[in-house]
């Protein structure tokens, strides 16, 4: 018999012979989109953020879901509190019924800490809501390069807080979920790492970690892809550079800044199951396959999906453009709806 491998990877998922041909059309036609678009850094990412909402930047304007409401949180400073956006489940319409879901997930935004905030993703949260029959809270948390590290994180961490201590109070339930795309997957992992310190018996059903940007100083295939549809090498490091600024190599491999060199095994039998997605032809695919396989060496449960040919923040695409975003969008309901079942 012989000798098999203790880690099995399907090397076809990564095959880009096995692209299907209407995805490699669809990166193309984003590719084309992006290199006729103006670039953040060449307006200012203030600028850039209300050319977003007045439809300037040449992508749609984000929908504002009718089920979602503006409110603020405390801040760890004295005065000043954190925008936040609460997306209900469809089902309930009414203030005292919303006070009636079974919990809550926590949301971060993705953006490359720069762009993006507590309103752009309604629709995309009303999924998760509706899954698990959750309040989805999405975090406004400061961003680069007007406020760089440790800002974000800092009012990511105190938005987590107040969720362990009130989503029982307003939501029906505990905190259940925390997740984010991209910059806000590298928020989420950074927020549950300093949680778990802080609170030994928290416990959590799942992570929701989309793309996320897991080691700022680089996996190979950011250094290999240099023009990946969504989100070229150039763009991504400027917004590393507005969000790190003269920060040094050392600096940026401390855990704080670069969840993937946090050490696991502190945290052995305590890390909560999480779901991590991406697709291939996304420059930080090797950030997933990598921190998922470190999740699992530690004793976590990590379940990953790999969607073929998909890029970066694909998800957030509209599933009835994009068949990757629609399976994705499926797959996270199902583990939404499989975790909080295990739980019960």
């Amino acid at each position: 018999m012989p000798l098999k491998s203790d880690i099995i990877i399907d090397a076809g998922k990564f095959d880009p012979a096995n692209n299907p041909a209407r995805v490699n059309k669809f990166n193309e036609a984003i590719i084309r989109m992006f290199s006729s678009a103006v670039d953040w850094y060449e307006v200012g990412a203030a600028k850039y953020r209300q050319m977003q909402w007045a439809g300037e930047t040449g992508f749609p304007i984000p929908l504002i879901s009718p089920q979602g409401i503006n409110i603020t949180i405390p801040s760890r400073e004295s005065g000043r509190d954190i925008p936040c956006r609460v997306i209900y489940p469809t089902s309930r319409a009414t203030g005292e019924d919303r006070k009636k879901s079974k919990g809550s997930i926590l949301h971060f935004h993705g953006g490359g800490w720069t762009l993006g905030d507590e309103r752009s993703q309604d629709a995309f949260l009303q999924t998760f809501a509706d899954a698990g029959d959750l309040a989805v809270m999405s975090v406004g948390y400061r961003l680069a390069p007007e406020d760089p590290f440790p800002k974000a994180p800092e009012d990511c961490m105190d938005a987590a807080e107040y969720l362990v201590k009130n989503s029982e109070r307003d939501y029906g339930g505990p905190l259940e979920f925390i997740g984010g795309e991209s910059a806000g997957a590298h928020l989420t992992l950074t927020t549950i790492f300093q949680l778990l310190k802080l609170y030994p018996d928290f416990k959590l059903s799942g992570l929701l970690l989309s793309c996320g940007c897991y080691d700022i100083t680089h996996l190979p295939q950011f250094l290999h892809m240099l023009n990946a549809p969504v989100l070229p090498q150039k763009q991504t490091l400027r917004f590393m550079d507005g969000f790190l600024p003269n920060m040094s190599l050392k600096q940026k491999k401390e855990p704080s800044v670069s969840p993937f060199y946090e050490d696991l095994s502190k945290l052995r039998g305590r890390l909560p199951s999480a779901l991590f997605t991406c697709g291939t032809e996304d420059p930080l695919l090797d950030d997933t396959v990598l921190m998922a396989t470190r999740w699992m060496m530690a004793g976590g449960e990590a379940i990953v999906k790999i969607y073929t040919g998909a890029p970066h923040g694909f998800i957030l695409f509209p599933p009835e453009v994009l068949e990757e975003a629609r399976i994705c969008l499926l797959d996270t309901k199902t583990y939404i709806q499989e975790r909080l079942a295990a739980a019960s």
